[in-house]
């Protein structure tokens, strides 16, 4: 089953929920995702998600088939959060100083939680990869989208002559995730956001050591 068709996979199809309904998943699915954050998957329980949303046993089953089908919803629902995030502050970027635009509202991101807990998607996979197949395949079909919104503003980076015409910008993005990741653990081990920051600063003095020389630039 693809990422795609396991989500919903529950006893109930989004489709066929009342309003009513809709709220009470969303509200176990964001209950869950707030504690499996905080205090990681394997030690959440089903009790701990039904006491912090407000919600009975019977509703849970109504909804879901198990907590490993629970889990799959908090991976889309992190990866929605955080694309969703990621696209509103680089589907414009197109320059350099667009792209420290981007570096600053990530550090500030991380300043606001003091460095504590980390990417989401990155602590899902952290403990989910080596031991749930599937959701390791969602959170890399996910992990796969950011790279893409990353290489998408290095294109147009490219297209405008900051970065070289033979430039490899997919690998440039895995870079720059690669930095992210790195920053978000730096930064929560030390509980200095400021790790975030030396992170990407490399990422991008690499990135635009592919700027184009100055022959380069004049015959353009």
């Amino acid at each position: 089953m693809s990422p795609q068709q396991g989500r919903g996979a529950g006893r109930t199809g989004k489709s066929k929920l009342t309003s009513r309904g809709a709220a009470t998943r969303n509200r176990i699915v964001q209950a869950a995702a707030e504690l499996m954050h905080v205090q990681g998957v394997a030690t959440t329980t089903i009790d701990e998600v039904l006491a912090a949303s407000a919600t009975s046993k019977s509703q849970f089953y109504q909804h879901f088939d198990d907590k490993s089908d629970l889990v799959y919803e908090v991976i889309t629902l992190r990866a929605d959060e955080i694309l969703s995030w990621q696209r509103l502050r680089l589907e414009k970027v197109d320059s350099l100083r667009g792209l420290h635009q981007w570096r600053d509202a990530m550090v500030q991101r991380c300043v606001l939680r003091r460095g504590l807990w980390g990417c989401e998607l990155g602590s899902l996979a952290a403990e989910l990869s080596d031991t749930d197949d599937r959701a390791r395949e969602s959170l890399a079909e996910h992990f796969g989208q950011w790279r893409s919104i990353l290489a998408a503003a290095l294109d147009r980076m490219r297209d405008n002559g900051v970065l070289r015409a033979d430039v490899d910008t997919s690998a440039l993005a895995t870079g720059l995730l690669a930095a992210v990741e790195g920053g978000y653990l730096l930064s929560q081990t030390a509980h200095d956001p400021r790790l975030m920051q030396t992170s990407l600063n490399a990422a991008i003095d690499h990135i635009m050591s592919f700027a184009p020389d100055s022959s380069e630039r004049a015959s353009r």
